[in-house]
């Protein structure tokens, strides 16, 4: 029988963006970096209460088709927890639909949030499988559960019923290794960015991938001097170009200038993987061009907090 939370129960939990494929690991590597949301739910007498501040507050709903809320709910479902009524202020400052992470994070506080309000009876791998069936993948959600980088894989159930189950384990990022955000004013759809991508490509460019994927894992841990290398890809980068004309400019642009860059995530962010600062002067055509500078870091996991209001 679920048990019901006290009124005045309180979580508050700050997720961490993440950047996603960091090139050739497409659905597969993520790094968690240093822009949040934080979330504050607390247990009411009944109904739902939904404040949003910054990015989004105009355009996202304050309902429960709220993804924060639907992560929430079914968070306390898997604690096998109820709440008569909950209040929650999100306050956002990842940017929305840009490729760092942000529905990834939404999700991750939900859940999150509905952990800490049970006691904490949920694992970091079932936090991972919970937030990432909101995304279908798991390498952004799952940087945002564990922190610094991530090898994430999704097992698919050979009986064609059951669900996917989605896994991620962190892997130590050298502590040299920066990341520097340029973002484009403008969203990107997940949806229609991976409706360009073909349904089969060749060995030649299979095995490409492969092998940057690996170069990449020993490049964040102990070898940044491969970052350039490691970030290769051909498997989704080159079709996108066309629909992100903007974000392939600036790839190719800063990699022709020996920078590691790639799309981050869907786009249209390209993001910069680097032990030194980018240079002024290309931020400086950056900002010009319309694209809002983030120098980040390399973020540690969320942070949570419980207690009574």
């Amino acid at each position: 029988m679920s048990v019901e939370l006290e009124v005045g129960r309180r979580a508050v939990v700050r997720v961490p963006g993440s950047t996603a494929n960091l090139g050739p690991g497409f659905d597969t590597l993520g790094m968690a970096v240093s822009m949040y949301d934080t979330v504050e739910v607390e247990v009411i007498a009944s109904g739902l209460e939904v404040v949003i501040h910054g990015e989004g507050e105009e355009d996202l709903p304050r309902d429960s088709s709220h993804l924060v809320v639907k992560a929430l709910h079914s968070g306390l479902a898997a604690a096998d927890v109820t709440a008569p009524g909950l209040r929650l202020v999100c306050t956002n400052t990842i940017p929305q639909s840009r490729g760092l992470g942000s529905s990834a994070a939404a999700a991750v506080a939900g859940v999150l949030a509905a952990n800490a309000l049970a006691g904490f009876p949920l694992d970091e791998d079932r936090l991972v499988q919970l937030s990432s069936t909101f995304e279908g993948h798991p390498d952004n959600a799952g940087a945002s559960v564990l922190g610094r980088a991530v090898v994430s894989w999704t097992e698919i159930p050979v009986d064609g019923r059951s669900q996917p189950a989605y896994r991620a384990v962190s892997i130590p990022v050298h502590e040299g290794i920066r990341a520097t955000a340029l973002v484009p004013d403008f969203h990107a759809s997940t949806q229609a960015v991976r409706r360009v991508l073909p349904s089969h490509v060749t060995h030649t460019d299979a095995r490409f991938n492969v092998s940057r994927t690996a170069v990449m894992t020993v490049a964040l841990q102990s070898h940044p001097a491969l970052l350039w290398e490691g970030t290769r890809d051909r498997l989704h980068q080159p079709y996108r170009a066309d629909v992100l004309p903007v974000t392939a400019e600036w790839v190719n642009r800063l990699r022709n200038r020996g920078y590691a860059a790639y799309l981050s995530g869907a786009g249209p962010t390209v993001m910069v993987l680097s032990t030194e600062p980018v240079e002024p002067s290309i931020l400086a055509e950056a900002r010009e061009a319309g694209l809002a500078v983030h120098e980040l870091e390399v973020a540690d996991k969320p942070t949570v907090q419980v207690g009574t209001a």
